[in-house]
């Protein structure tokens, strides 16, 4: 970890966190309103600018007609309807593209000024590579959608999706670590239970945004749109008949994802209990009870999301609802550990 201090650094990874967060939460829109497979090409630096005039755009819809998608759901398309389609793919890339430099350009700026010491580059280097894998990660996700079946692959999709709350975590904590101060990391520190709930939760937490991912991507919301039941039955036949089903089958995994929140809606209060007895600073005792209630805002829009049978708009605030979690899950365990050294 590094060790010098700066609050423009603090600033500069605030903003690309957020820019991260904002690209996870529009790439749920994209792949709400099927328009992720809209460009079937991938071009990093000529993909900047979007089609212009009547045969550009008649070119690039004919690529589209290519695709499994057009040919088996979307053969009614006509060229207006593309255009929606291909600008939400369009500008989910070009803001993608604007993290990068919202990314390259600070960095190199810091170092050459020597803000952030070369020996100290290595979490921000990290980030660097999180970043560029998250992007291939896209595009694999994207091209597993083109070669024979409408749909990207449910696992890429995932992998995606972790990638990038991965790379929201590091800068979150790196950010922490410049208001707050690193940790001396030649001394090592006992873990207080506390820390180790945090811990937990968060590990819950990431299980849970994982299935989360699958879930969106073999769209398994929309297996069942009544709750608590399914198919009308608290535990549906079949759902474990092989270990594969935990990760193929669609109704297994929306079951699980369905359930496993309410370990996290056990596990906040339980760590706000301990804090709470062993007279933690206030602000750490009143962010816990701002926890618990957006624990179960999450769960509450999670039921909504499947009785409006996948609506976009509830869809959209529990994923953003979910990126809060995590950074407050990030935010806790960073707190804790560092009262932890005291």
């Amino acid at each position: 970890m590094p060790k010098t201090v700066n609050n423009a650094v603090m600033k500069w990874l605030l903003i690309f966190a957020f820019i991260v967060a904002f690209l996870v939460v529009f790439g749920g829109f994209v792949r709400l309103t099927r328009s992720g497979l809209s460009i079937v090409e991938w071009n990093p630096i000529s993909g900047v600018m979007p089609p212009i005039g009547q045969q550009a755009w008649e070119e690039e819809f004919a690529k589209y007609q290519l695709s499994p998608e057009y040919l088996k759901i979307n053969t009614s398309m006509t060229l207006p309807e593309y255009k929606f389609i291909f600008y939400m793919e369009w500008f989910h890339r070009i803001v993608a593209r604007l993290a990068g430099l919202v990314y390259a350009i600070p960095v190199f700026y810091f170092l050459l000024k020597k803000t952030i010491p070369l020996k100290e580059f290595g979490i921000y280097f990290v980030m660097g590579l999180l970043f560029i894998s998250q992007a291939l990660m896209g595009w694999i996700m994207v091209s597993s959608g083109l070669v024979d079946r409408p749909a990207v692959s449910h696992f890429s999709l995932t992998m995606h999706l972790l990638l990038a709350i991965t790379l929201l975590g590091f800068s979150l904590w790196t950010a922490l670590g410049h208001k707050y101060g690193f940790p001396d990391t030649n001394k090592k520190q006992k873990w207080s239970l506390p820390s180790k709930l945090a811990v937990f939760s968060m590990v819950l937490l990431v299980i849970q945004i994982s299935y989360g991912g699958m879930t969106a991507g073999l769209k398994a919301g929309h297996v069942s749109d009544s709750w608590p039941l399914m198919f009308g039955k608290w535990l549906p036949p079949n759902l474990f008949n092989t270990w594969i089903d935990l990760f193929e089958t669609p109704q297994t995994i929306v079951f699980i994802h369905r359930w496993l929140a309410w370990l996290g809606l056990i596990a906040v209060p339980v760590v706000y209990y301990f804090i709470k007895n062993q007279n933690y600073p206030q602000d750490i005792q009143k962010g816990m009870r701002w926890l618990i209630s957006i624990v179960v805002l999450q769960i509450t829009l999670g039921v909504l999301t499947i009785l409006s049978y996948v609506n976009v708009v509830i869809a959209l605030t529990h994923q953003a609802n979910a990126l809060l979690l995590f950074s407050l899950a990030v935010y806790f365990i960073h707190r804790f550990r560092a009262l932890d050294r005291k």
